[in-house]
């Protein structure tokens, strides 16, 4: 049976925290009168991530497939990379110091919900230090040469990087399933988001 919080297990959040999500499903959100400005771009920064995310994705896969050179890999991939985990360190301590609090003071019934966002947030963030250490050492392995070493560190840091990214994916979406239904139903300005 799976976790219902764990991250790497869960295939969305537990019913009774969905019930705002009933009442505004994804398909309404675009033309709902209360999808203000924050939103849309707070929606906008997580369409980024998975973007970045598949990029880097995309990127690694071309480098060990032999279609983006030892010599060129570094320059495409690491500023990518540096801009994905700088901004996602932002975007999550934004929402953990700011948006947060304020939800969870709206909407008493969704702060065990909120708490285990913030969870996430712990458990995505020891995975980027570990992200940054595979980084390192496929990078300085692309210094040596060495093709045995190279293909070791990239091997290392495709499965380290994809339990980031595939746990971040999962974590997008419940906080979006959590987060706009109640923006929705209450509006940014009341809110005080606004």
């Amino acid at each position: 049976m799976t976790d219902p919080t764990d991250l790497d297990q869960r295939t969305g959040l537990p019913e009774e925290w969905l019930y705002l999500l009933k009442d505004h499903p994804r398909a309404d959100w675009r033309a709902h009168e209360n999808l203000g400005p924050l939103t849309e771009f707070w929606l906008a920064r997580h369409n980024g991530f998975r973007q970045l995310g598949r990029t880097l994705e995309d990127l690694l896969s071309d480098f060990r497939e032999e279609r983006i050179p030892v010599d060129r890999f570094g320059g495409l991939f690491a500023p990518r990379l540096q801009q994905f985990l700088s901004e996602l360190h932002h975007h999550h301590m934004i929402e953990d110091h700011h948006y947060f609090p304020v939800f969870m003071e709206a909407e008493k019934r969704l702060v065990a919900g909120f708490e285990l966002l913030e969870s996430d947030h712990e458990l995505i963030h020891h995975r980027i230090e570990t992200v940054i250490e595979s980084a390192n050492n496929l990078l300085g392995s692309l210094r040596d040469g060495d093709r045995d070493p190279i293909r070791r560190a990239s091997d290392d840091y495709a499965a380290t990087s994809g339990t980031l990214i595939s746990g971040l994916m999962r974590h997008l979406d419940d906080e979006e399933d959590l987060i706009v239904p109640l923006i929705l139903d209450r509006g940014e300005y009341e809110l005080g988001l606004s």
